[in-house]
């Protein structure tokens, strides 16, 4: 063979072998920064995982194509990222309290058996008389309503004579649900004609008037109302989340401020505002505590009103209080009822205290009525107050 035909074929077979030798590695360097690039062993916080909706080849203009393999599920804390928020549905409301007995029994149950351990002694002298004030004194009920239902018990065992325990307890019964006034209007006022029903939620620092307005929002949907919620109170940080939370838990909606001590009366007025262009039934506001004794916040408060009634009429304005403040709290009441005219009383706590003879003491000094009690920390453990249910409670024996 020519030597010149040699050589060409050995260069020929040269430069074939490097050919082969760079797309061997070539094709090894594109598959490691495939797989580089596809399973990362460091993720941005924003980089999508392999194989997920959006993981995909881009291409120049940067519009995502889905790879046309997807792997396993994604993982489930995603999943749950994206399941739907569920409404809640609150207990009904009617004999709420009933339900709550319990506790209430549980609470207050040393007042009850006090008082009947007294009166059934074999003889009630004036020591015992003097024990049965002290009594119901120390249950907050007030000096005047405690002399009033003592002379009434004293001239019922005078005349009946009767040492019977079940009598003594019928009578005693008859004569606390006479001093709590069954015969009082405790009915909520929302019902308006041809506009939303306008409530107002006032009070001191921490008694729980946002608590409380979630809680009296899960009463008026099971009550099938349509409610929206103002967070007036724009001065507490975490006063408009709270209440944006309660109220998205039943689906009702919360008209609130971005700025951090706004003017709480214009989100007071455009809350009323929003509830009049959505027909809705009831506008709950949520006002911010203020001490009773400070008169620039009391002032601000009577403003708060004053401007809703621009746009509506305000139907009704409860005073929150803490049972277990006892007699402190019926100064409290006093003034806000000056400033806001008070309409009704919710009273939390009760769980918690002994006291149940300030529902008498706080009706008898502001001729207002205890309309709703608080006994407890969950969501529906707001019931509407209702006389006879609370005096079976008080005078309940538990074992």
């Amino acid at each position: 063979m020519d030597s010149s035909v040699v050589i060409t074929l050995a260069v020929l077979a040269v430069v074939l072998l490097g050919v082969v030798s760079f797309l061997l590695v070539s094709g090894r360097s594109l598959s490691s920064r495939e797989t580089a690039r596809r399973y990362p062993t460091t993720r941005d916080a924003d980089d999508v995982p392999p194989g997920a909706a959006g993981d995909a080849d881009r291409e120049g203009d940067g519009t995502a194509v889905l790879a046309p393999e997807r792997p396993e599920a994604e993982p489930e804390t995603q999943l749950e990222a994206e399941a739907p928020v569920v409404t809640e549905t609150p207990e009904p409301v009617g004999g709420r309290l009933a339900r709550l007995r319990a506790r209430l029994v549980k609470s207050n149950n040393v007042f009850g058996k006090s008082l009947l351990a007294l009166l059934s002694q074999d003889e009630i002298d004036e020591d015992v008389w003097d024990e049965i004030e002290e009594t119901l004194l120390m249950a907050d009920l007030g000096t005047d309503p405690t002399m009033e239902l003592v002379d009434r018990l004293r001239e019922r065992v005078k005349v009946e004579g009767s040492k019977d325990p079940a009598r003594v307890k019928a009578m005693l019964r008859e004569e606390l649900i006479a001093l709590i006034d069954p015969q009082l209007d405790r009915s909520l006022n929302t019902e308006a004609a041809g506009r939303p029903a306008v409530v107002m939620v006032v009070g001191v620092n921490g008694v729980g008037k946002t608590t409380t307005v979630g809680k009296l929002a899960r009463v008026l949907v099971a009550q099938d109302k349509d409610v929206i919620l103002g967070a007036a109170d724009t001065f507490r940080a975490a006063a408009a989340e709270q209440l944006t939370t309660w109220g998205s838990r039943v689906g009702v909606p919360t008209v609130s401020s971005d700025v951090e001590g706004a003017d709480p009366a214009s989100v007071a007025f455009e809350a009323v505002a929003k509830g009049v262009e959505l027909e809705s039934d009831v506008v709950m506001v949520d006002t911010a505590g203020r001490l009773q004794n400070k008169a620039n916040l009391m002032d601000e408060l009577g403003k708060v009103k004053r401007v809703i009634e621009k746009k509506s009429e305000v139907d009704e304005v409860l005073l929150v209080l803490d049972a277990t403040t006892g007699q402190n709290g019926l100064s409290q009441a006093k003034v806000f009822s000056e400033v806001v005219n008070v309409t009704g009383i919710v009273l939390t706590k009760l769980d918690g205290s002994a006291r149940g003879g300030i529902v008498v003491a706080i009706q008898r000094q502001l001729g207002v009525p205890v309309k709703l009690i608080g006994l407890g920390e969950g969501p529906d453990d707001l019931a509407p107050f209702e006389a006879e249910t609370f005096v079976d409670a008080l005078l309940e024996e538990t074992a």
